[in-house]
């Protein structure tokens, strides 16, 4: 194991998952010694701040998976993005709803089952436990919805907080791993995503979506066992300490 002292932070989770482990990694950067994301994220490069990631965009034709991204992100921008607007601009509007009515909560979780996976045959039972989870929890359904609008809100008004620009941009001496799913909500070439930092593990996978921990778990595992295995790119991380002791 790692000492408490260098750590090794890897996510398994996409979404908010990203902008946690990447927060941790910005403010702390000595002891995140590497990151693992299965979302992508990132911007298109330029000249004056990644001149050979750009290059590599205009010579280089997208690939496959790139073309479906790009189709994908797009629908996702123009269709599938009213539940982000609402949440980050008036979260206490739905989340009334979500807290009064099963029905609610259920339709509003299930669209996103459905719309952001990769045809994956979720059963009753799933579903039912993914609803549960915000219908049982202390904090209840309404809570889920207001971190979208602390995000935007709060770094207007606090000038220590990290923006979504602020942790999109490149950060050295934190390794990355990437893992990309074809049918998550936003699918970017690679040149984009690589402008985060140093990658020194990429891998596409022909199917999953953006639950793929839970639609395709094995997948995830064996990337971070290849990023993080004696022939990985992540691999002794931590001075004197393999991680395979």
């Amino acid at each position: 194991m790692y000492s408490s002292v260098q750590l090794t932070s890897t996510d398994m989770l996409g979404d908010w998952g990203w902008y946690v482990t990447r927060t941790m990694a910005y403010l702390y950067p000595r002891h995140c010694r590497a990151t693992h994301f299965n979302m992508d994220v990132g911007n298109r490069p330029s000249y004056r701040s990644n001149p050979l990631l750009a290059l590599q965009h205009d010579l280089i034709p997208y690939s496959t998976r790139e073309q479906h991204g790009v189709e994908r992100s797009k629908w996702f921008e123009d269709e599938g993005y009213g539940y982000n607007l609402l949440q980050s601009t008036k979260p206490q509007t739905i989340g009334y709803a979500l807290a009064d009515s099963p029905v609610a909560l259920l339709a509003w979780i299930l669209e996103k089952l459905h719309d952001w996976t990769d045809n994956y045959p979720w059963t009753d039972d799933e579903i039912l436990t993914w609803v549960s989870v915000y219908w049982f929890s202390t904090a209840g359904p309404a809570a889920s919805c207001r971190i979208y609008y602390e995000m935007i809100h709060n770094s207007k008004i606090n000038q220590n907080w990290l923006t979504r620009d602020e942790l999109r941009k490149y950060l050295p001496g934190v390794k990355i791993g990437l893992s990309h799913f074809p049918n998550d909500i936003h699918v970017m070439p690679s040149v984009w995503t690589r402008t985060l930092g140093d990658v020194v593990f990429e891998r596409d996978h022909e199917k999953g979506g953006h639950f793929a921990a839970w639609e395709c778990p094995e997948s995830i595992v064996s990337d971070l066992k290849d990023m993080f295995g004696r022939q990985g790119g992540a691999y002794g991380i931590v001075k004197g300490r393999s991680g395979h002791d």
